[in-house]
């Protein structure tokens, strides 16, 4: 079955996961770095939202409307959708995991903050670890500061870690390059940067590093980009 991941500029992510198709952290409309219609994918099933600001809260609510996506977030973010007319919703929290159609999902802890675009408190921010019904073990860790409970994340054999590295408002370069060195994933994909100049970052000279000094192979995506899994 096919297991791939499209990147859509900034923390924007396509997953297709078997019959399964996941957008995470819908941030189109206003996203400099996005290319694509968000309403021409043939469908959308899940959509999954790590945390409340904008730029990864995004075009949720449309896209649920639209295509009658199940969005799954913390709960306090689920609580503000579904008053805002989302029907589909499943609530999750911190270190709870689980059983979806795609697979297994549990929310990670991520240092960072939580709004939603009305200013309103959007709970805990979140990283999401995945297992695919094949078997996957993808981990994408939301915004976030460098913690060394990374390293218990890395004790699931993770094919895959996707990354922030823009600094600023998350990770740098630096503390992602040791971010990886706790996961020990077999691949990574390096998001949120680049967007705009604050968080701009030399992402190919990251990836060399990684690759040279770690062995861990890196996909440097542009938007619209995908990898197999």
């Amino acid at each position: 079955m096919s297991q791939e991941i499209t990147f859509f500029g900034h923390f924007c992510l396509g997953l297709r996961l078997d019959e399964h198709f996941l957008l995470v952290d819908p941030f189109f409309e206003g996203n400099p770095a996005a290319s694509v219609d968000p309403y021409g994918f043939e469908k959308v099933d899940y959509i999954l939202v790590t945390h409340g600001h904008g730029d990864h809260v995004g075009d949720t609510m449309g896209l649920a409307k639209h295509y009658g996506a199940t969005v799954v977030s913390n709960f306090e973010i689920i609580n503000w959708l579904q008053a805002r007319g989302v029907e589909k919703a499943h609530a999750q929290h911190i270190g709870g995991s689980h059983r979806h159609a795609f697979g297994d999902l549990k929310l990670t802890i991520a240092h960072h903050g939580s709004s939603m675009p009305d200013g309103s408190y959007g709970g805990q921010p979140a990283g999401l670890l995945i297992r695919s019904l094949s078997g996957k073990r993808i981990y994408i860790s939301g915004d976030t500061g460098l913690f060394y409970d990374m390293k218990l994340i890395g004790e699931e054999s993770l094919d895959l870690a996707v990354l922030p590295i823009g600094d600023n408002f998350t990770m740098g370069p630096d503390d992602a390059f040791r971010a990886l060195k706790l996961l020990q994933p077999k691949r990574a994909i390096p998001v949120h940067y680049d967007t705009w100049s604050l968080i701009g970052a030399d992402a190919a000279a990251w990836a060399r590093r990684v690759r040279e000094e770690l062995g861990i192979e890196v996909d440097v995506l542009k938007p619209g980009e995908k990898i197999l899994l």
